[in-house]
């Protein structure tokens, strides 16, 4: 099936360029100058991927985000200024799976496309291959459906993005064992794809942060400076 891709800046030549080029490639694109316009759409009829400016007219990027993550976890990649690193931070740290600075490579934006949508289908359906408890991961209190995509947290439910949900499965996985920044970037995204420590340090902290409404004891996600992640059961 033809993925559905919701496209909103109110630039319209990215509009026009980018929706020429996610075209090209075979996507079916919406397009929308405002978060508000994006958002009544968006609420009846769900795409596959959002990629959403943040500063924009009427309702910025990171409203429409907070918005949209209340019904539902769609990956979503931002399109940030130059030099707003705080809003990148903010960005991931709200559930957004990535984020690019402006001006972009119009490339690079379809490379991280398909990284995530191949994320998301494989967990959809590799599990689906499998039989029985590999479809489960249980650690301690934290139980992970590959296949439904949902994590739980001591019965309590946790929403995750598909970036976050591999980063803690990749933890999970072998408890105990320490992963490197590096090692987590593997997992998490396409090797045609960079990003740098700090994003999987603000991925961290947000799925600890959304644990933690559940738990505000939670702290099964450690980090070792200087060498990165491990998980400990509880």
């Amino acid at each position: 099936m033809t993925a559905k891709i919701a496209l909103v800046d109110d630039d319209q030549n990215i509009l026009t360029s980018v929706s020429m080029v996610l075209e090209a490639e075979g996507y079916d694109v919406k397009t929308y100058n405002d978060g508000a316009s994006a958002l009544t759409a968006l609420s009846d009829e769900e795409p596959d991927l959002g990629v959403f400016d943040i500063k924009m007219p009427r309702m910025d990027g990171m409203e429409l985000l907070r918005r949209l993550r209340q019904k539902t976890d769609m990956p979503v990649i931002f399109l940030t200024s130059k030099d707003d690193e705080i809003d990148e931070v903010l960005g991931l740290r709200m559930g957004a799976d990535d984020y690019m600075r402006k001006p972009f490579s119009q490339r690079l934006l379809v490379e991280r496309i398909r990284a995530i949508l191949r994320r998301r289908e494989a967990l959809e359906t590799e599990a689906g291959e499998d039989e029985g408890e590999d479809v489960i991961l249980k650690r301690g209190s934290l139980t992970m459906d590959k296949l439904r995509h949902t994590v739980k947290w001591k019965g309590d439910s946790v929403t995750l993005t598909v970036t976050e949900f591999l980063i803690l499965e990749a933890l999970a996985n072998r408890p105990g064992f320490v992963k490197s920044r590096d090692q987590l970037m593997d997992v998490a995204y396409d090797d045609q794809v960079y990003v740098d420590d700090r994003t999987i340090d603000s991925h961290i902290k947000r799925v600890r942060k959304k644990f933690r409404v559940v738990d505000n004891e939670f702290t099964s996600i450690e980090t070792l400076y200087g060498i990165g992640y491990r998980y400990t059961e509880a």
